[in-house]
């Protein structure tokens, strides 16, 4: 098709289509005038802008109704015209711009927009668009003048109403895009010229008498039918702050005096229209503005889509960038938004919130805004007053939003902080509202139950892994989500980080002294704050004027510290153990006499009574180890902030954790032993063997102090216990003057301490038999006996189980348990000694046996595992003693409960009979053949344990027992097979020669039986053993290796 480039070929083409539709209206005609624009260029059609535009207006004005298609038509082509071509001048501006908007208006022009067809409207909104992006340079601001506020107003409202009540998605939000590029705040690709600061105050001024209908109306739209779409409600948002942005900007409203009179205008009525921006209406208005933001803020927070979110962070950054003064009342609703929505789900709206709470703090936004700071300080205290009743109203998403908005504002307020703190008020109102927030579950009886038995969590493993700050996890009365106590964390380190330290510590600890219902939360919120004070991880958005001393730090942790370490708050009841609890109840009498009289001394004691109840309740115990366990934490923390510093306070802190590291409570032992693994790390330590050892020398003075004054510091040994549990053989020497002090101190406190006693020795022995250095071979009895000493290792397990001995007919159960325990770890490191361990030996017999056939079950269990090592070290030595002694009471117990366990039910496996039954059963294969039993004993042992080959018998009983056999195959395999084969023999043994009797078996020719699968699998494995032999040849043949005895007990 060819082209017109000139206007001459142009106006010759066009001219005809235009003269018909100027005559004739129709749709045709306006088809028609479109199709020959197809012809022509873009320069020539520009020069012949006006002359085509005629007939298409002049229908549009023509008197009378139209029909929408003809309308329809009419406004595409203006708006193909508009879209190749600049509106030039101002006239057709203003004239086209009103007649596009007559197109939405009814009739009557009450109920604007007309009840027109969705794509009526679509394509009017579309032409406006268009005409406003076709505005030649300046000719566009003749638009903004006084004395076109009407047309403009009358645009705004229908464009309003459209975005507002119509249902279709497009048009609301043509609508919007349509408003956004009359406000002169388009986003599209196009190249708009910016306005300077004059016409931008013009264009203020004027849309000053439209914020309020734009607001209200887009506020509507923000916070309708959710069903609207989220690009619906992100263009409302957008659009609303950019109007308010426009209108009430700071540097516009600072340049606008009191008394500037109002733009001249030509009529009076057009004058009343015009607003003058200023105190008192910007006062005015921002009131009207923040009810409007707080729904806005409310509605858009909990949207589901995280786009809208997104659009909401961005009206924060713009509203407080540009009206943080003039908005000064809605910026606690916009930080509320920002802050609330920092730990959003959506990383887009994540990164932002923080990206926009850095550049308010870089601007110094708040911290040089009085008036902020003001409304900060004041939703600050608001929200502390709030927030005990909120952590016990809300949902866990509640409560992180509510502590989410808490941080934030502490970190926008950043150094001023510390002039909130300074009002009594406002720090005893967030003080005791952390007090209850932070108030921890302490029903869980678990806490209680879970004991540290034995010296198996030992820390001699490199300190790489560890992370400082892990501590145990808690339970808190008013929240589950982990989260949240994170949060709470970091409060604290904000308030730590900026706030007045002293004053703070000062605030705390007297909430710690004042009841024992805050002194947990107040002993965690003083971790935290010291934390916060370092620097340490802390997330601040300002940087602090100054920062903390380590030498202040150092002498407020140190104040902290004795108050942790105080008797009063350190030995506290956490069991109900009889021994323990007289511990504890010793050191607290004997505080209370030592404490002058006096405020401290009285406030000390009576918080602490409950505490020191000689009967407490599961919950008193539970509350008093959580104390103990967050005290801990603390000297952790404190390591963690001082570095080596803290090395310097070692000498008073690390004797106490290590009594608590060697603490019964499981609990409290594994807390001491992280806050070790904590120091190390923070003192430079590669261990915590290492940490012992270069500080033993002053930890072993107060254990043999303390050893001397037993009945006021009965936790000495826990100490010791710790220490050698920790450390390696090279700590042996150190305290080997020690041991003889705790072994003198079992002379004189075995009636009462025994038990504590017991626990240090038995984790002395176990350290010697893991630990001790290889022996040199000890030289011939008959050469020498008695010149070589004994190694310092061994001669320490020889006092030992000499000390121990007379305790295995102790009274009480649990010294008797321990006791055992200790004499099977000292014949361990005793047995390449010989002449020195079988008269221990000999002395340990007549009580062992006693403890083996009448004794409590748990008793009986823990001696026959020590029998088991005896015959494994001592050998053929207790063979006489054993067949005597112990034998026929054990064949006897075997044979007496084979029926009450083949009978049994699948619980019988869980009690002390059944684990007593499978110990002897585990064992007593290794002590036949370790003793090499005479032919009598064996025959007792197999006819005890043959009935346990039954089918009926629990399985683990019945491999027990099989176990047995195999041992016997090894001592007598002879004898077993014609044992086994007397019960069940499947195969016929025919003579060889007729000469010979044919061989008779007891299990020949019987039905298969209980027993048959047991001694058929027993069979099987002796021939392969037969075989096995005779295909190894004149060679020996290797000897089976069944379970070694302790491999046997597990």
């Amino acid at each position: 098709m060819a082209v017109f480039d000139t206007p001459q070929e142009a106006f010759g083409i066009l001219r005809p289509v235009c003269v018909q539709l100027t005559k004739v209206q129709t749709t045709e005609n306006v088809e028609r005038l479109q199709a020959q624009l197809q012809t022509v260029s873009d320069s020539a059609l520009q020069e012949l802008q006006e002359y085509v535009l005629f007939p298409l207006r002049f229908a549009l004005k023509t008197p009378g109704p139209k029909r929408e298609s003809l309308v329809q038509c009419v406004v595409q082509c203006i708006t193909s015209i508009l879209s190749t071509t600049c509106v030039k001048k101002q006239d057709l501006l203003q004239e086209l711009f009103s007649e596009l908007c007559l197109c939405l208006s009814s009739p009557s022009g009450l109920q604007p927009p007309a009840p027109l067809s969705e794509e009526l409207k679509l394509t009017v909104i579309q032409a406006l668009h268009v005409l406003m992006h076709s505005a030649y340079g300046d000719i566009l601001l003749t638009l903004y003048q006084p004395s076109t506020l009407p047309h403009l107003g009358f645009a705004v409202s229908l464009l309003l109403a459209l975005a507002e009540q119509e249902k279709a998605k497009q048009i609301k939000l043509a609508a919007l895009k349509c408003l956004q590029v009359l406000i002169l705040q388009c986003d599209c690709q196009e190249h708009h010229r910016p306005l300077d600061t004059v016409e931008t105050r013009q264009c203020g001024n004027l849309f000053a008498s439209f914020l309020p209908g734009i607001s209200i109306a887009l506020s509507r739209v923000i916070t309708g039918d959710i069903k609207q779409g989220h690009m619906v409600t992100v263009s409302a948002i957008r659009l609303f702050y950019q109007t308010v942005c426009l209108v009430m900007a700071d540097e516009q409203l600072a340049t606008i005096t009191q008394d500037e009179e109002k733009p001249s205008v030509e009529q009076s009525r057009l004058s009343e229209l015009v607003v003058h921006r200023g105190p008192d209406w910007v006062k005015s208005t921002a009131d009207k503005l923040s009810l409007l933001i707080h729904k806005i803020v409310e509605f858009a927070s909990l949207h589901p889509h995280w786009k809208v979110r997104m659009e909401l962070v961005e009206l924060v950054h713009l509203l407080m960038l540009k009206c943080s003064q003039s908005l000064v009342e809605s910026v606690g609703h916009l930080l509320k938004a920002v802050v609330g929505l920092v730990n959003d789900e959506s990383n887009e709206v994540q990164s932002k919130c923080h990206e926009i709470l850095r550049s308010i703090a870089e601007l110094r936004t708040v911290a040089e805004n009085r008036a902020l700071a003001d409304v900060l300080s004041e939703n600050l205290h608001s929200l502390a007053t709030a927030l005990p009743r909120l952590m016990n109203s809300q949902d866990d998403q509640g409560k992180f939003s509510t502590l989410s908005l808490l941080l934030g504002s502490l970190k926008l307020l950043g150094p001023k902080v510390s002039i909130v703190l300074n009002s009594a008020a406002h720090l005893q109102r967030l003080s005791k509202a952390l007090m209850q927030v932070l108030e921890l579950d302490v029903a869980d009886v678990k806490i209680v139950e879970e004991r540290r038995w034995g010296p198996e969590d030992t820390l001699g493993e490199p300190l790489g892994s560890s992370q400082h700050g892990k501590g145990q996890k808690k339970y808190f009365r008013f929240f589950i989500d982990e989260r949240i106590f994170l949060l709470i964390q970091q409060v604290c380190r904000v308030l730590g980080y900026y706030g007045n330290l002293y004053l703070l510590v000062d605030h705390f600890m007297g909430l710690y002294n004042e009841s024992v219902v805050y002194r947990k939360q107040a002993a965690m919120v003083l971790n935290e704050l010291i934390t916060g004070a370092a620097g340490l991880g802390v997330d601040v958005l300002h940087e602090r004027e100054t920062a903390v001393s380590t030498e202040d730090l150092k002498g407020t942790i140190t104040s902290i510290l004795e108050e942790y370490t105080d008797q009063a708050n350190w030995y506290l009841t956490t069991s109900i153990d009889t021994e323990g609890t007289s511990d504890e109840l010793t050191v607290k009498h004997s505080r209370v006499r030592a404490i002058p009289r006096g405020a401290h001394s009285s406030s000390l004691i009576s918080s602490s009574s409950p505490s020191s109840d000689p009967n407490p309740t599961i919950r008193s115990m539970n509350s008093n180890i959580w104390q103990i366990c967050i005290q801990l934490e603390g000297v952790g923390c404190f390591a963690y902030v001082l570095g080596k510093e803290f090395r310097l306070l070692l000498a008073s802190v690390l004797y106490p954790v290590l009594e608590k590291a060697g603490d019964s409570t499981l609990l409290i032992s594994q807390t001491a032993t992280g806050t070790m693994v904590d120091v190390c790390h923070a003192c430079g330590y590669d261990s915590v063997q290492h940490l012992i050892n270069a500080n033993s020398d002053y930890l072993v003075n107060g254990i043999s102090l303390n050893l001397r004054r037993v009945a006021h510091q009965p936790h000495a040994s826990r100490v010791l216990e710790a220490m050698l549990r920790h450390s390696d053989a090279s700590l042996l020497p150190l305290v080997e003057d020690v041991i003889q002090d705790v072994l003198s101190a079992l002379d004189q406190f075995y009636d009462d301490r025994a038990s504590s006693f017991l626990g240090v020795l038995s984790t002395l022995v176990a350290a010697l038999e893991v630990q001790a250095p290889p022996p040199e071979p000890e030289m011939d009895d008959s050469g020498a006996e008695g010149e070589t000493p004994l190694p310092a290792h061994a001669q320490i397990a020889k006092d030992v189980m000499e000390r121990c001995i007379h305790l295995l007919s102790d009274k009480s159960l649990r010294v008797r348990l321990k006791v055992l325990d200790v004499l099977e770890f000292c014949v361990i490191v005793l047995h390449l000694h010989e002449s020195h361990l079988l008269p221990m030996a000999h002395r340990a017999w007549p009580a062992l046996v006693t403890r083996l056939i009448n004794d409590d079950p748990l008793v009986v269990l823990r001696a026959f595992k020590v029998l088991c090592t005896l015959a494994e070290k001592c050998g053929d030595f207790l063979r006489r003693r054993f067949s005597k002694d112990v034998l026929p009471k054990l064949a006897g117990s075997l044979v007496t409960q084979a029926p009450v366990s083949a009978s049994a039910g699948p619980m019988y496996s869980h009690t002390l009979a059944f684990k007593l039954q499978l110990a002897v059963l585990q064992g007593l294969g290794s002590l036949c053949e370790k003793l090499d039993l005479g032919e009598s004993d064996l025959n007792k042992v197999a006819d005890a344990c043959l009935i346990y080959l039954s089918a009926k018998q629990p399985v683990k009983l019945q491999e027990a027992a099989r176990s047995v056999f195999l041992h016997l195959m090894c001592v007598d395999p002879d004898a077993t097979w014609l044992l086994l084969n007397q019960i069940c023999c499947l195969l016929p043994y025919e003579p060889p020669h007729p000469s010979l009797q044919p061989v008779k078996l007891g299990g020949m020719g019987r039905q298969r039986t209980e027993f048959t699968d047991n001694v058929l699998g027993l069979l099987g494995e002796l021939q392969r053993r037969e075989t096995a032999a005779f295909q190894a040849g004149p060679r020996e043949a290797p000897e089976p290796q069944p379970p070694s005895l302790t491999e046997a007990l597990g």
